[in-house]
């Protein structure tokens, strides 16, 4: 469900990054959290890819 999310806000993300401008700093926020998120997962020793 994690890594779902994380995906998700990635390509938010790079939607951001390539046309909206005006969000696109909320846009690395969501990122920063899903990377945040990903690397809990990796630490939690849960497999991020399944």
């Amino acid at each position: 469900m994690l890594t779902t999310i994380a995906f998700i806000l990635i390509v938010l993300w790079l939607i951001g990054f390539i046309g909206l401008h005006i969000l696109g700093s909320f846009i690395h926020i969501l990122l920063v959290i899903a990377i945040i998120m990903f690397l809990i997962r990796i630490i939690q020793g849960k497999n991020p890819l399944a």
